[in-house]
């Protein structure tokens, strides 16, 4: 079978992407019009159709901002401005992906950890599973606030999670909303790894017996090199469910930084060209984690002894 050339699979995606920025130009115009249709009935102005559409795509605060307002306010928030300031899209994605990578990292050891004792034990298997499937099922805006609040004060109380930790303000403010990622990143990571650690075939578990080797040998030969092309596969789920709940994370604190709080600023005073700049820069962000994700589960698939697709 002749493989994919580098035409063939770019000529797809900017042919979905080019037809995509048509119909948002399109709505644009439809969604704005009624808006600029009565800005130009109250100043007493008749343009000719090609000025309305250009106002329609042109206005400080539209009901759906047009791609090019888009790109340029993203151009200007990341490169016009200086890594510190509070319009920086760079200082934003940067500090929500401080709590993505932490949230990401405490539930892949979560999922793995909880992969290991259902594929190892029975009884974790029957009661465990269907607790896990549950816990996906409770909307992530409803118990968020209460995840942040609770966590935050338990990190900065009187009590002894806080004094064996020692965490300052700014470090408990990161590890709660880290928990929201934690919480929408673990199940994918678990799902993933109980499906890969049971993935080796029964003649390859009964050659292992022949071997006379022990469980852990098992595990560690056998079970552990199956699950990894799972694991990767799953962390690239992970990952973008791991960013989402650092936004969302966000969302109920209050924050001054981060892709949530641009968004809240700009929902509170209309900014929608901000808003979309924001969601844009959160969409770019989750699509290099998931890039990174691929190129280290190739490296690890070529260490392993892999073919090259």
């Amino acid at each position: 079978m002749k493989p994919d050339t580098f035409k063939d699979k770019i000529v797809p995606v900017t042919t979905i992407l080019l037809a995509l920025v048509v119909i948002w130009y399109v709505a644009a115009i439809l969604m704005n019009a009624p808006f600029q249709r009565d800005m130009d009935g109250r100043a007493g102005v008749t343009p000719t159709t090609l000025e309305f559409i250009g106002k329609t795509l042109a206005q400080p605060k539209p009901i759906l901002p047009a791609p090019h307002q888009v790109a340029q306010n993203v151009y200007e928030n990341t490169f016009m401005r200086s890594l510190s300031s509070n319009r920086s899209l760079v200082y934003h994605s940067w500090v929500t992906l401080s709590s993505t990578l932490l949230g990401f990292g405490f539930g892949m050891l979560l999922g793995i950890l909880l992969a290991v004792l259902i594929v190892h034990n029975r009884a974790m298997d029957r009661s465990l599973m269907p607790w896990l499937v549950a816990s996906q099922t409770i909307p992530i805006l409803a118990i968020a606030p209460m995840i942040v609040i609770i966590s935050y004060n338990v990190l900065t109380g009187d009590n002894a999670v806080a004094h064996l930790l020692n965490l300052d303000s700014d470090a408990s403010r990161l590890v709660s909303k880290a928990l929201i990622s934690t919480y929408l990143s673990f199940f994918p990571v678990a799902v993933g790894m109980v499906k890969g650690l049971r993935s080796p075939e029964i003649m390859h578990l009964d050659l292992m017996r022949t071997y006379y080797a022990s469980p852990m040998q098992t595990f560690w030969k056998l079970r552990v090199p199956a699950s990894i092309p799972f694991l990767f596969t799953s962390m690239k789920v992970a990952i973008a469910a791991s960013l989402v709940g650092a936004i969302v994370g966000e969302l109920p604190t209050g924050a001054v930084a981060g892709i949530g709080s641009k968004l809240l600023a700009g929902s509170y005073y209309s900014q929608t060209i901000d808003i979309w700049a924001a969601l844009v820069a959160g969409s770019l962000l989750a699509g290099i984690l998931v890039a990174i994700v691929g190129v280290a589960a190739k490296i690890v698939d070529r260490a392993m002894g892999g073919r090259p697709a």
